[in-house]
C-alpha cells in the first residue's frame, strides 16, 4: 500500500462507523455500492464539530505553506550577505518555492483522486517540513535554491487538494464560510512571513525566518495525521472491501471503472490545458493570474515605499502588511454574510445559480483600481501619513480576496466533474505570476515610480472589471454554449 500511516490510521477525526455485518449494502442504479440517504458516514453527514475541525487542520497546513512562500522576503539583506549575490539574487529562494507551487498541483493533484485525500496530505506535509529543515543550514546558495523548490513543491500538494477537502465536507450553499476561512489564510498568512523575517533581520539573520517555519511545522503535524479520508471515491471503495470482507458482492464505482495512474495522469496533465481556453475559465484564469501576481508584488512595494523612500528600518517597514491580514479578516466577514444570503434564499426555494457568486466579484471587481489608485498615490507622498496607503492596502486585500472566493466557488459551480480540472490550470497560472512577482516589482516601481506603477495595475484592473458583471449577466447563456460547463435545462 503506498504511502502507508500504520497505526496513526487509526488517531484520525473520522467518525465511528456501525456497520451491520448483516445488513445489505445500498446500492445504486447502476449496481455500484453508495452512500445511502443520511448515511453517516458520508463527509457531508458528519457533525458540524468534526468537519470544522478538519476545516480548521486544513486551514493550519495551508498557513504553513503561506507563511513559508515570503519568509524570506525580509531577509534579502543577510541573504546577500552570506552568499554574496546581489539583492534581486536574493529574492531568487522565493521564487524558487513559488514556482514549486506550479510543479506540486501536477505532481500531486492526480494522486488525491487515486489515492485518497489523506495519504497525500499527511505524506507530503512531512517531506514538506523535513525539506524545511534542510534549507535552514545549506552549503551554498545552489542548494537553497534546490531546498525551496523542492519545499515548496511537497507543500503544494495539501494547498492544491485542500478545496477539495471543503468540496468533501460541504455542500454548495454552506462551503462559502469554509472556503472563507481557507482562502483568508491565503491573504493572512503570506503578510505575516515578511513581519516575522523583517524583525529577525534586525538581530539576527534568514536562518531564524526559516527556524519559525520549522517551528509552525512541528506544531502542525500531530494535527494533520488527525486528518481522515474524506474522499467520497476512496470512501466507499474502502466501504465496498468491507462489505466483501462480510460476504457481500458488491464493488464502487471506481473499482469497477479500475482506472490506471497512468491514465489518470494522462487526463490529469492534458485535460486542464484544453479546458483552459474555454471562455468562463480562460478569462477567470487572466482576472486572478493579476490578482495573486499583484498579491506578492505588494510584499516588495512595501519596503519599497516604507523602507526606502520613508526611512523606516527593515523591521516596523513590514507592520504595515498587516493592514493585508486585516482586509483579509474584513474580506472573510463579508463572504460569512454571502453565505448566510444565499442560505435564506435557498429555504425560500429560490434557485441558486452559479451566477449568483458573481455578486462578490463585482463588488471586488470595482474596488481593486479604487483601492490600488488610493494606495499608491498615496504612498507616492512621504508628506502623507502612513495610515492612508495602509488602509488603502487593506481595503485592496478584501477586494482581492472577494473576486479569489467568488472565482474559486464560481468554478466549481459552473464545471462540475471538471472543476478540478479547471482549478489545476487556474492555479498553474497564479502560482507562476506569484513567483514571477520579485523578480521584476522593484525596477518596475522605480523606473514608474510607485504612483505610475500602481496606476498601470489600476489601469489593467479597471479593464478585467468588467468580467465579473458579463458573468452575472449573460453565465447562463455562456455555460449552455460552452462544452464543459454545466448549464441549467432550456
Amino acid at each position: 500500500m503506498p504511502f502507508p500511516l500504520g497505526p496513526l490510521r487509526k488517531a484520525t477525526a473520522k467518525p465511528a462507523a456501525h456497520v451491520d455485518p448483516q445488513a445489505k449494502p445500498h446500492l445504486n442504479d447502476d449496481g455500484h455500492i453508495d452512500f445511502h440517504i443520511g448515511d453517516g458516514e458520508h463527509p457531508h453527514n458528519w457533525s458540524n464539530t468534526r468537519r470544522w475541525y478538519i476545516t480548521i487542520v486544513t486551514v493550519i497546513m495551508a498557513m504553513n505553506g503561506n507563511v513559508s512562500s515570503t519568509i524570506l522576503t525580509g531577509s534579502t539583506g543577510s541573504i546577500s550577505e552570506e552568499f554574496r549575490v546581489s539583492e534581486v539574487a536574493a529574492g531568487l529562494p522565493t521564487t524558487m518555492y513559488l514556482l514549486g507551487f506550479c510543479a506540486g498541483p501536477l505532481i500531486f493533484s492526480p494522486l488525491t483522486e487515486f489515492y485518497g485525500r489523506r495519504r497525500i496530505l499527511c505524506s507530503t506535509f512531512i517531506v514538506y517540513w523535513a525539506f524545511t529543515f534542510l534549507t535552514a543550514w545549506p552549503p551554498n546558495f545552489g542548494a537553497l535554491l534546490v531546498g525551496r523548490f523542492l519545499a515548496g513543491t511537497f507543500i503544494a500538494a495539501p494547498l492544491a487538494a485542500a478545496p477539495g477537502v471543503l468540496l468533501d465536507l460541504f455542500d454548495d450553499v454552506d462551503r462559502g464560510n469554509p472556503m472563507a476561512l481557507y482562502c483568508g489564510a491565503s491573504w493572512v498568512a503570506p503578510a505575516i512571513g515578511p513581519v516575522i523575517s523583517g524583525f529577525v533581520e534586525l538581530k539576527k539573520d534568514w536562518h531564524w525566518g526559516i527556524y519559525a517555519c520549522l517551528w509552525l511545522g512541528a506544531f502542525s503535524i500531530p494535527l494533520v495525521l488527525t486528518i481522515p479520508e474524506t474522499h467520497s471515491p476512496t470512501l466507499l471503495t474502502q466501504k465496498a472491501v468491507l462489505a466483501r470482507g462480510n460476504g457481500h458482492d458488491v464493488q464502487s464505482a471506481v473499482e469497477a471503472s479500475r482506472p490506471k495512474l497512468l491514465q489518470i495522469y494522462k487526463v490529469a496533465l492534458t485535460r486542464p490545458w484544453i479546458l483552459l481556453f474555454d471562455p468562463i475559465s480562460f478569462l477567470l484564469f487572466i482576472y486572478l493570474f493579476v490578482v495573486f501576481t499583484l498579491q506578492f508584488m505588494l510584499f516588495t512595494i512595501y519596503p519599497i515605499v516604507f523602507r526606502d523612500m520613508r526611512g523606516w528600518n527593515v523591521g516596523v517597514a513590514q507592520l504595515p502588511l498587516t493592514g493585508l491580514a486585516v482586509g483579509a479578516v474584513i474580506g472573510a466577514l463579508i463572504i460569512f454574510a454571502d453565505t448566510e444570503r444565499r442560505r435564506r434564499k435557498a429555504r425560500s426555494g429560490k434557485e441558486l445559480l452559479p451566477e449568483d457568486r458573481m455578486i462578490l466579484a463585482m463588488i471586488g471587481g470595482v474596488g481593486f483600481p479604487v483601492f490600488m489608485f488610493w494606495l499608491c498615490w498615496s504612498a507616492q507622498y512621504n508628506s502623507v501619513h502612513w495610515i492612508v496607503p495602509t488602509t488603502g492596502g487593506a481595503f485592496l486585500a478584501t477586494s482581492l480576496m472577494l473576486i479569489f472566493v467568488a472565482a474559486l466557488n464560481y468554478i466549481i459551480d459552473a464545471y462540475a466533474e471538471y472543476a478540478c480540472s479547471v482549478l489545476a490550470a487556474n492555479a498553474l497560472g497564479r502560482s507562476a505570476g506569484s513567483a514571477a512577482a520579485p523578480l521584476f516589482t522593484t525596477q518596475m516601481f522605480t523606473a514608474l515610480g510607485v504612483g505610475g506603477g500602481g496606476s498601470l495595475i489600476g489601469g489593467v484592473a479597471t479593464l478585467l472589471a468588467f468580467i465579473p458583471f458579463v458573468f452575472y449577466r449573460y453565465g447562463p447563456t455562456i455555460r449552455r454554449k460552452s462544452k464543459y460547463a454545466a448549464a441549467e435545462p432550456e
